[in-house]
């Protein structure tokens, strides 16, 4: 894994890979930063049968401009630490486009 710049973004046999935190349940969906090495991420869906990670798809999808199918969850469904797995954006966009 080549990391670049932020340790919440990397490139990944040719994806771009994200380490995500989420914030379920949020009055609000959008992007809140990185901290300790995750981007945190709100979501106004709860926590329950997959609500969550979907809205967590849809708003990484609409922020960097990929459809929803490019949008993976490669690890952590169940949890809210997620690595998610983007393809059809370069890594230097991704971190430009997620304001890191």
């Amino acid at each position: 894994m080549v990391v670049t710049g932020s340790s919440a973004v990397s490139e990944r046999a040719g994806l771009v890979r994200v380490a995500v935190h989420v914030k379920p349940r949020s009055s609000k969906a959008r992007v809140l930063g990185e901290r300790n090495g995750a981007l945190d991420v709100a979501v106004t869906a709860p926590p329950v049968d997959g609500a969550a990670n979907l809205a967590v798809r849809e708003l990484l999808a609409d922020v960097l401009g990929v459809p929803v199918r490019h949008v993976v969850i490669a690890s952590g469904e169940a949890s809210r630490s997620k690595l998610v797995d983007v393809s059809g954006v370069l890594v230097e966009d991704a971190r430009r486009l997620l304001g890191l």
